[in-house]
């Protein structure tokens, strides 16, 4: 009887990392879903909002802000390094853009749909492969 419990051990942990480790996985993927979802939606609510916010610069700008934040948030939690990436460059761009003017607010928006088009380009090849 001895024997059948020493036997045991060693077969319980290994069944045990076995399901810690596919668990993980697991959590990746779910990771990698979410992204794929969220980010779009991310940049979608973005070029709304700028249509609404052309004539108010101080709001294009916190919404500008607001988005980058957004997509840090989902850089920080995708497990696909091309996700990741593009969601932290597409971030830095938006809180490197300063909206003081009407005028700043059209080049804004603009440079906004130039680099979220880029951006949605990335995400999708990421999300479909």
């Amino acid at each position: 009887m001895r024997l059948l419990k020493s036997r045991f051990v060693p077969l319980a942990a290994f069944a045990v990392c076995v399901f810690a480790a596919g668990c993980g996985e697991v959590n990746s993927t779910i990771d990698k879903a979410q992204a794929c979802l969220e980010a779009p939606k991310i940049v979608a609510d973005l070029g709304a909002q700028l249509k609404t916010l052309a004539d108010d610069p101080k709001a294009m700008d916190k919404a500008l802000d607001d988005a980058a934040t957004k997509l840090n948030d989902v850089a920080d939690k995708a497990a696909n390094t091309t996700i990741k990436e593009a969601s932290d460059d597409l971030a830095k761009t938006l809180s490197g853009i300063n909206v003081t003017t009407v005028n700043d607010a059209v080049d804004a928006s603009q440079k906004v749909l130039t680099e979220s088009a880029a951006y949605a380009e990335k995400v999708a090849k990421a999300c479909t492969g």
